[in-house]
């Protein structure tokens, strides 16, 4: 397979030059699974997105492949069975990058459900959501509760439970359903932005496309056309003038990252903060991160950022559930915020939408998918793809659809072979001073892959400090195999450091530049540009909250 950025230009060459069966608009994790599916089925497909691969939510989310308890107690039982099931498929797709996480909810005197309702709704979580027998729910009592985690407050505690949920990185996910899907024979191509519809006897027929970096513009044919851009899907249904009906609302999630020392959290908790929200704090390495808000959203679609205000809420709850941490503004290292593209429902508000997705059909065949949950990735795709059948592909054989055994990064490891493997890289990279932490991490971010960025490592750790050789390691690797074009893609969507280990993108960042300035040939300005933009970001994330 070649998914090289050195080769963007072919790329192109073949969008502008070929028809295809089925273009997708939209590179997060709904396009992403659309194009697999269609793509693993025998059509053929092209995406595209007007700037990387999961730029906008499927970067940004809390990066948990939910079981969908929260679906329960909106009484949506279907959505749960089908979340639940789709968890426990995405992770042995990938049990490298979704990881068993028992999640403790702590419960209070005179809040939630209490302990029995509880209970038995954890009992029918379980049940609807298909979960094994050993991670299925265990009560806990007070006592149990405080020795689980000795942060809590204790004065209102009267027991809780452990449940199973699945940590992700939710970029990396996307990246590798793509290049899943290249793998199938889908052209899919980062920085190609959808200008205008092009319509054949009233009936979509393709688009016109902009180049973002040479800024030419072209024309993609396709018998059908997907509009899957997330919080940007009703601007493109306005362009198709069909935005009738149903429509998007969107709500800002924010999440801050923390030294762990700050907040050392045991395990990953899921807390009532007293106002109708749950919260998370995850423990991730060196970091524990927490999350997330709610609320209404107007503003740019392509510059959401946590504020004062946003950063202040998570701290009161955060400080109220864990009175001895006692966290100050100053101690967060770095955050984001994502909008969750929602379906507008009279009178609720916006912790109360539903998380489900929606078709919406236009007259001239446009077909737009909003709403859903990055766990429902794969049916969503499904449900797509056959009504794309239906509607342009029914006097075709196609196979079946196939991707709940499409292996995603190659992996063919269970979580124990999962274990074993970072325990090798670990003593590999204790010759080198790197921490076991950072052997967790690589691994957990590439899966097998990690032995093509190993053996390159080795490499350059004769030239460079340790550090430095493994993201160029990385980096050659993106560039290679990811698609990787701008340092941005690089620090925010192929590695998550610029929100997990910001202190080292800030040390790295200009040998990074010049690696990849001359692997792309970037002249003085560009590569000045790149950087420019990374400064931006780094200020985002981490200034004034």
């Amino acid at each position: 397979m070649n998914f090289s950025s050195r080769d963007r230009s072919s790329f192109l060459f073949r969008l502008k030059n070929e028809s295809f069966d089925l273009l997708v608009i939209g590179g997060g994790i709904t396009g992403a699974g659309i194009a697999l599916d269609a793509a693993s089925r025998g059509l053929k497909v092209a995406l595209i997105d007007k700037s990387d691969f999961a730029f906008g939510t499927s970067s940004r989310s809390t990066k948990l492949i939910h079981g969908g308890l929260r679906y329960l107690k909106q009484l949506e039982f279907g959505l749960v069975k089908e979340v639940g099931s789709e968890r426990a498929i995405v992770h042995k797709l990938a049990p490298h990058l979704v990881v068993p996480e028992k999640m403790l909810l702590p419960l209070h005197e005179k809040k939630g459900l209490g302990y029995w309702l509880t209970s038995i709704g954890l009992k029918v979580y379980d049940f609807l959501a298909g979960v094994q027998p050993e991670d299925q729910r265990r009560m806990l009592t007070r006592h149990q509760t405080l020795k689980a985690e000795p942060l809590l407050r204790n004065n209102d505690v009267k027991g809780g439970a452990l449940y199973a949920e699945y940590r992700t990185d939710d970029a990396r996910l996307t990246i590798e359903i793509i290049k899943a899907a290249a793998h199938h024979g889908a052209l899919l191509l980062n920085y190609v932005a959808a200008e205008e519809f092009v319509y054949t006897d009233q009936h979509i027929s393709g688009i016109t496309a902009t180049d973002q970096f040479n800024q030419t513009s072209f024309t993609v044919h396709a018998k059908a056309v997907v509009n899957a851009t997330g919080p940007w899907v009703d601007e493109l249904r306005e362009r198709n003038n069909s935005r009738t009906g149903k429509r998007l609302h969107l709500t800002k999630g924010i999440h801050i990252v923390l030294p762990h020392y700050k907040l050392p959290v045991r395990q990953a908790i899921y807390f009532d903060v007293g106002d109708g929200r749950m919260i998370f704090a995850i423990p991730r390495g060196r970091v524990t991160y927490a999350g997330t808000t709610d609320t209404d959203y107007d503003g740019d679609k392509n510059n959401v950022v946590a504020t004062r205000d946003d950063a202040a809420y998570l701290i009161r709850a955060i400080n109220a559930m864990f009175p001895v941490v006692a966290l100050k503004p100053e101690d967060i290292e770095s955050s984001w915020a994502g909008l969750r593209p929602l379906i507008f429902e009279e009178g609720k508000s916006a912790s109360e939408l539903s998380r489900k997705d929606e078709i919406f059909e236009s007259q001239s065949g446009l077909i737009s998918i909003a709403g859903g949950k990055l766990t429902g990735y794969r049916k969503m795709a499904e449900r797509v793809v056959n009504l794309v059948i239906r509607r342009h592909f029914a006097q075709y054989t196609l196979k079946k659809v196939n991707t709940h055994h499409i292996k995603l990064a190659s992996s063919d490891w269970d979580t124990k072979e999962v274990k074993r493997y970072i325990h090798a890289v670990a003593t590999q990279f204790a010759v080198h001073n790197l921490s076991f932490v950072a052997a967790q991490e690589l691994v957990e971010r590439y899966g097998m892959q990690t032995k093509i960025i190993c053996a390159e490592f080795e490499q350059l750790a004769n030239i460079h400090p340790a550090p430095l050789a493994l993201l160029l390691a990385q980096l050659k690797y993106g560039i290679r195999h990811e698609m990787v074009c701008t340092i941005n893609d690089f620090f925010v969507r192929r590695t998550g450091l610029l929100y997990f280990n910001i202190d080292e993108v800030r040390q790295w960042k200009d040998a990074i530049a010049e690696d990849i300035g001359s692997i792309l040939n970037w002249s003085p300005e560009r590569k000045k540009q790149e950087v420019a933009l990374l400064n931006e970001l780094l200020s985002a994330a981490s200034a004034d909250l």
